[in-house]
C-alpha cells in the first residue's frame, strides 16, 4: 500500500463513518485506493461490530457521491474528457460492452473487486447521459451489495473476515455478477416475449 494510502486509511478511521464516506468519495472520484475501503470497512466494523449498518452505508452513499462527480464531469465533458485519459482501445471496448449490457455495465464492476475496470463505465454513462436516477440506483446496488457484504462478514468473523475475502473474494463476487447478469438477460428476454406477443394481438 502507498504512503498516500496508508495516511488517507489512518486519517478516515479517526473519524469514523465520515471518514469512510470521505475515502469512498476519493476513491470513486479524484483518486485511486484500491481495497482501501474494503479493509477499513472489516477494521472499524471489528472494533465496533454494532455500527456495521452505519458503516457500510457511509461507504456506499461516498462511492456514489464519488461516481457522480465523474459522471456529471463526463456528461459536460462529453468523449473528449474520456478519450484524453484513456487509450482508444480501451474506451472502444468500454463503448461496446455499454452499448451491449447499460446499467449493468456499471452495476458490475462496482461488486467486484480490484483490479476489475469501474470508472471507465462511470464515465461512458456520463457521456451517454444516462437518467440521474437509474445511474444512482446502479451505482448504490452494486457498492451496497459490496461494502454491506463485508461488513456483515466482518461482524460475525472480526479480523478474521480479511482471510475470507482474500482466498474468496474474487470468485463469490464474480459468481453474485454472474447471478445479476443471468436475471437481467431473463428479465429482458421475459419482456421481449410480452412486447412480441401484445404486437400481435
Amino acid at each position: 500500500m502507498s504512503r498516500i494510502a496508508t495516511a488517507v486509511q489512518q486519517f478516515a478511521q479517526s473519524l469514523g463513518a465520515p471518514g469512510l464516506f470521505l475515502v469512498s468519495f476519493l476513491d470513486s472520484s479524484f483518486l485511486s485506493l484500491p481495497q482501501v475501503n474494503d479493509l477499513l470497512i472489516i477494521w472499524m466494523v471489528a472494533e465496533r461490530p454494532g455500527r456495521w449498518l452505519l458503516y457500510a452505508s457511509a461507504a456506499t452513499a461516498g462511492s456514489v457521491a464519488g461516481c457522480l462527480v465523474m459522471y456529471f464531469l463526463a456528461r459536460k465533458g462529453g468523449e473528449a474528457l474520456l478519450r484524453k485519459g484513456m487509450s482508444a482501445e480501451r474506451v472502444e471496448r468500454g463503448m461496446k460492452q455499454f452499448q451491449r449490457w447499460g446499467l449493468l455495465a456499471v452495476m458490475v464492476p462496482a461488486i467486484l473487486p480490484p483490479p476489475a475496470p469501474f470508472k471507465i463505465f462511470i464515465l461512458l454513462a456520463g457521456v451517454a447521459k444516462v437518467p440521474v436516477g437509474q445511474f444512482i440506483a446502479a451505482v448504490a446496488v452494486g457498492r451496497g451489495f459490496r461494502y454491506f457484504a463485508e461488513a456483515l462478514l466482518a461482524r460475525w468473523y472480526g479480523r478474521q473476515a480479511l482471510t475470507f475475502l482474500e482466498a474468496h473474494a474474487r470468485p463469490v463476487s464474480i459468481g453474485v455478477a454472474a447471478l445479476i447478469v443471468a436475471g437481467a438477460v431473463v428479465y429482458f428476454l421475459v419482456r421481449r416475449r410480452r412486447s412480441a406477443a401484445a404486437t400481435a394481438v
